[in-house]
């Protein structure tokens, strides 16, 4: 028999559609092995606003990943997004125990830094460190073994609406789903789409989905900012069903055929036929009519990006430029108006570092989903969490103990 394989799962629960990505994490690398994306029904803006349509739509997408990739699948990495996710800068400081940083005093010191008052409808999802210090030394990237007797950690943290991350928790529970972590929508879009060299000299990650642009920047090879933008590929497809008087689903489609983000792109000559409401007869006109209804809108959502990212103070050491995905990206002259409007470099992100079925998930929507099941071999690699990889028997015997000491619980709270 071959070596089995540890397999991961990352669930995209997105505005405009559930993809779940089945990865197998082989010795070189992780393979693709399944893909599974149906429209979402109940989402808005990256938050859940109908239990069962979302249920629907995950375990329709789950199905059609179990059924490509020939496993099964209860345990996922699943990402969360949406306006109340908060990011903000904080630090800790320890004494350092034995004299020489040991793996416990980093625990210590990141507990520290994550120990901030917040109101009590928020949790941390993220603790992601930048720099340590050792006796005012900084720069420091791994600290275990260095000798001293402080020890300071500047982190990132990433909050969210408690409520809103439990709401993703029961739908994915009740499609008989483990959550082995929430992680934040850009963040694994991140993973997917860049590189180390990236991170290292400056990057900004603009992440633009159906109902949000998320927003990441890199510096020095850690994350220093994060932030949200309530605009997305929705507000486009809103604007031309409203432009040119056709149903929300025909402007989709004609977004995705003919939609351009710069006018000065377009052949003046080109047309389009666009259906109309209440049986009236199509109508043909020029494509650049439907370019000024999409230029506006997606010049506005970098105008509020640039706006952010100067607000940060990192603008000036992004030397990477800025790196856009989601699926929303992929209109025609989308990077060229993101260099013009926000005065970095541009390119477009897609899924990288895999094999597998490479060709379906090269897309840019589906470069969360990718980020998803990368972050998750990562978290494997670190002994963090246990793989899926296992049978329904060895999970059983391993839920044994923990479900028989809730019951003990339970009876010393009842009797």
């Amino acid at each position: 028999m071959g070596k089995q394989h540890d397999i991961v799962v990352g669930l995209d629960i997105g505005t405009t559609k559930v993809a779940a990505i089945v990865g197998e994490v082989m010795e070189d690398g992780i393979d693709i092995i399944g893909v599974g994306s149906v429209p979402s029904r109940g989402l808005r803006k990256g938050v859940v606003i109908n239990i069962d349509s979302t249920v629907q739509s995950i375990q329709a997408a789950v199905e059609q990943a179990e059924t490509m990739a020939g496993c099964e699948i209860r345990t996922v990495y699943a990402g969360i997004a949406g306006s109340h996710v908060q990011g903000v800068n904080n630090h800790g400081v320890i004494a350092i125990k034995d004299k020489e940083v040991s793996a416990s005093d980093v625990e210590r010191v990141l507990d520290q830094a994550k120990a901030m008052a917040m109101p009590s409808d928020r949790q941390t999802i993220h603790v992601l460190p930048q720099e340590y210090l050792v006796d005012d030394q900084d720069g420091i990237k791994e600290p275990v073994g260095m000798s001293g007797v402080r020890l300071e950690a500047k982190v990132h943290l990433v909050t969210v609406g408690s409520t809103f991350a439990q709401n993703i928790v029961r739908c994915a529970e009740r499609c008989d789903l483990h959550i082995a972590e929430l992680v934040l929508q850009p963040l694994a879009s991140a993973e997917a789409t860049l590189s180390e060299d990236e991170k290292e000299i400056g990057v900004a990650v603009i992440d633009i989905g159906g109902g949000t642009t998320d927003i990441v920047l890199y510096v020095d090879g850690s994350v220093v900012h994060t932030s949200v933008i309530p605009l997305g590929g929705l507000n486009l497809t809103q604007d031309i069903s409203v432009g040119l008087r056709t149903p929300i689903a025909e402007a989709e489609r004609i977004k995705q055929k003919y939609g351009c983000a710069a006018e000065s792109m377009v052949d003046p000559d080109d047309t389009i036929e666009v259906p109309s409401v209440g049986g009236r007869p199509a109508r043909v006109l020029p494509r650049r009519v439907l370019c000024q209804i999409v230029e506006p809108r997606v010049e506005e959502i970098f105008m509020l990006v640039r706006q952010a990212i100067a607000a940060t103070g990192y603008a000036d050491v992004l030397a990477s430029g800025a790196v856009i995905t989601g699926g929303s990206t992929v209109l025609d002259g989308m990077p060229e108006l993101a260099e013009q409007v926000l005065g970095l470099p541009v390119r477009r992100g897609v899924p990288t570092g895999i094999g597998g079925l490479v060709d379906v998930v090269k897309p840019p929507a589906y470069s969360t989903g990718v980020g998803l099941v990368k972050w998750g071999a990562m978290q494997l690699a670190r002994g963090v969490v246990s793989s899926d990889s296992r049978s329904r028997a060895e999970r059983r015997v391993e839920l044994r103990p923990n479900l028989v000491s809730r019951m003990g619980a339970w009876f010393k709270e009842v009797f």
